[in-house]
């Protein structure tokens, strides 16, 4: 073998290696940008304010949350809670805590839900006999249906673990609005 044909065959492999090389790189880092715009895509941010005020009460309650759209039938998030209740000589009380939430829209404009909501409540009652504090925990599992669209949803849930004594909630049954930007 002549030695112009070993340095012209050394350097084709040469450069066969490098583009081929260089081409894995560049589908490696488009991927990954990909991957990552996909995802925020997907992500959701909502949640709900309240604010209820009268003639010595007060209700303050900030409950942000976010989702994400693994497909346009079935979404999965967090939220977390806080609300302060106050009625003058009577009640007070702070309620915090988080949830898991997963959504199943079968139809455009129908949503079923499905949320696990867990709450520390400190609350004190003051009545003609004194002071009673409690300090507990609050498990609702609430399962709920609502009308669906776009970003809000119109519905009721229903409190699978509701009791009568020792729950925040005063019906099983709850209306909500449900909105995500």
């Amino acid at each position: 073998m002549k030695k112009n044909s070993v340095i012209n065959l050394t350097f084709l492999s040469a450069i066969v290696f490098l583009f081929g090389f260089k081409f894995e790189i560049y589908a490696q880092e488009s991927q990954e940008i990909n991957t990552k715009s996909d995802f925020l895509n997907r992500l959701q941010f909502g949640g709900g304010l309240g604010l209820g005020v009268g003639n010595g009460y007060a209700d303050i309650m900030v409950a942000p949350s976010a989702i994400y759209n693994f497909n346009n039938y079935v979404s999965a998030g967090l939220g977390v809670q806080y609300n302060y209740v106050k009625q003058r000589d009577l009640y007070k009380a702070n309620m915090y805590g988080g949830s898991v939430i997963a959504l199943f829209n079968p139809l455009e404009e129908l949503q079923i839900s499905t949320e696990l909501e867990q709450l520390r409540v400190n609350r004190t009652f003051n009545d003609s006999f004194g002071n009673n504090s409690q300090d507990f925990w609050n498990t609702a599992l609430f399962v709920g249906a609502g009308y669906r669209n776009e970003n809000v949803t119109f519905g009721v849930r229903y409190n699978i673990l509701h009791k009568d004594r020792d729950n925040i909630y005063a019906e099983a049954f709850m209306p909500f609005v449900r909105v995500f930007f």
